[in-house]
């Protein structure tokens, strides 16, 4: 099937972050990923052209392709296929519970300039109650195409290169099994972009890596840690607006090094230096 050619036909906007995965060997390397059946229904983010779509479509009970451009409407509507659902939407502005009864897999190939709100619309933000965080509760998996570096921050740890962990790699994994499943080169796509790409599973957890009693503080904590990388930890978090004395008691009451810089720690030591903090603080606040 030639897919560049039919690609060409379509007229494809910048502003979109629009690149059409042409590739026929990835395209049935995200199907083969996603391990559909017959009586599954899967979402497909950014269905474009329709490539993975039609795919999708020949195997699964019933496709629901959310997409926002209206050229791509077109296209999705004209495909041969009756168990397709299009959604004309953006997808950050989209309640998944609102089409499904059950748990699916979605499969994403999403603009790289949104790639985390994106990611947190689906996850749902660290400091999110679960009540609130409907769409998380409607998806099993996610197969997602994203800039290769992103991909590399995203199934990050402590022990990967400083470079690639932080606050996007604990905000994926905090509620999902993040796994690396293929390199892809630009070339796979047209328009070819300047970067390659890669495709990775997010596998949603039935509980966070972590449970934490105050997913606030939790947050606010790893986001001053990450924001000043070249600092100590316990500068990054006195920059954070955290006071010298709580993080003095705390930082002896877990063992944990000021001087260690905040892409050493663990989601783990995070949770226990937000416990420390937590305690710290109400001891101070019931002293004075």
């Amino acid at each position: 099937m030639n897919y560049i050619q039919r690609a060409k036909q379509f007229k494809t906007k910048k502003r979109l972050g629009q690149n059409f995965l042409v590739d026929e060997s990835i395209i049935n390397k995200i199907i083969v990923e996603a391990a559909l059946n017959t009586d599954d229904t899967v979402i497909e983010i950014g269905a474009g052209a329709g490539f993975v779509t039609e795919k999708l479509a020949e195997i699964a009970k019933k496709v629901i392709a959310i997409e926002l451009d209206e050229d791509a409407i077109d296209v999705l509507q004209a495909l041969s296929y009756k168990n397709i659902e299009i959604i004309h939407q953006d997808i950050l502005k989209t309640d998944i519970s609102a089409f499904v009864q059950e748990p699916v897999k979605i499969i994403a190939n999403i603009p790289y300039y949104i790639t985390s709100p994106i990611i947190a619309h689906l996850l749902g933000e660290i400091d999110e109650r679960e009540e609130k965080n409907k769409n998380s509760q409607c998806i099993k998996e996610i197969i997602l195409m994203v800039q290769y570096e992103v991909a590399k921050r995203i199934i990050a740890n402590e022990k990967s290169p400083s470079k690639d962990y932080g606050l996007l790699s604990i905000l994926a994994n905090y509620r999902a099994e993040t796994e690396f499943i293929c390199k892809v080169p630009s070339k796979s796509f047209y328009p070819a972009p300047k970067v390659d790409s890669a495709l990775i599973k997010l596998k949603i957890r039935k509980k966070p890596l972590v449970e934490v009693e105050n997913p606030k503080l939790f947050r606010q904590i790893i986001k001053a840690a990450f924001s000043t990388r070249r600092k100590t930890l316990k500068n990054a978090l006195l920059q954070g607006g955290f006071s010298s004395e709580v993080l003095l008691k705390a930082f002896n009451k877990t063992g944990i090094n000021p001087n260690r810089r905040g892409e050493t720690l663990s989601m783990q030591e995070y949770k226990i230096l937000t416990q420390a903090i937590e305690i710290v603080t109400s001891t101070f606040r019931v002293s004075s």
